[in-house]
């Protein structure tokens, strides 16, 4: 079985507003155990939603990691608000 190619920013910026944590950790390059294991102890590098057991990752948070934009700090989200 073939491996998934990574996606390209241009790729995932066309993506819908979350996406399952094995697309997210494609994206990245990593494994979709690490991604979860991330998130369990709540270190994930992109914002997650859990629904009941399963947790989606926020594309446009994905699309700030990878494109290398620093995150807004809580007090800046507020302001701009």
């Amino acid at each position: 079985m073939k491996k998934p190619s990574q996606p390209t920013l241009t790729e995932i910026r066309r993506w819908p507003a979350t996406v399952s944590v094995t697309d997210a950790a494609r994206a990245i390059g990593c494994s979709r155990a690490h991604l979860y294991e991330r998130v369990k102890r709540g270190d994930s590098p992109v914002k997650t939603i859990s629904l009941g057991a399963r947790h989606v990752v926020i594309t446009a948070d994905l699309v700030r990691l990878l494109s290398g934009e620093t995150p807004k700090a809580p007090e800046e989200e507020t302001e701009a608000a």
